[in-house]
């Protein structure tokens, strides 16, 4: 069976490439994220995985979820994505949609991990920080990690920033076994 990212690839850039026609990025970034917080939702997936539902009434049924909320080109990607049996990839659908319309955009998403609750200007500095260096809008997330002992720990992508304690604690430990 195929990677659910292989599945969702030609969705999202269907999905993408329909959206930057029309001038709606953020509006397809809202609907998808809609769509998939319901087909992920336990009720929902399981009519999604009932054999017996057909693809019509599936959609109908997410479309009526979602009543007012989509536009008649998001109600029939719904259709599209039910008669392809493609509803259990939206989540990623919705990742690969994004990761298309940053890298339009000129935007990078920073995963910021930190011992303690930072405070917005701090998070604000940071954020600052990484703009400049990755001469790029970031857009960050904050989280929590108590093990990290003290700083933070950024990830771009495939890039990590460690300058938590535990990190240099490590390379410290390293430095006198050698």
């Amino acid at each position: 069976m195929a990677e659910p990212s292989t599945i969702a690839r030609p969705y999202a850039e269907a999905a993408f490439k329909l959206a930057d026609e029309k001038h709606l990025l953020a509006e397809w970034s809202r609907w998808l994220a809609d769509l998939a917080a319901v087909a992920t939702d336990e009720r929902v997936g399981r009519a999604i995985r009932d054999p017996n539902l057909s693809a019509a009434k599936l959609a109908g049924l997410i479309v009526a979820i979602l009543a007012g909320r989509l536009s008649g080109d998001a109600e029939n990607f719904v259709r599209l994505l039910a008669e392809n049996g493609r509803l259990d990839v939206v989540g990623e659908i919705r990742a690969q949609f994004e990761a298309l319309r940053n890298e339009r955009e000129g935007v990078v998403e920073a995963e910021i991990v930190s011992a303690y609750e930072l405070e917005a200007a701090q998070v604000a500095d940071l954020v600052a920080g990484l703009e400049r260096k990755m001469g790029r809008t970031v857009k960050a997330r904050v989280s929590i990690d108590r093990e990290l002992i003290g700083g933070v720990k950024v990830v771009l992508g495939d890039k990590v920033i460690d300058g938590s304690v535990r990190a240099q604690l490590g390379a410290l430990e390293q430095a006198l076994k050698a």
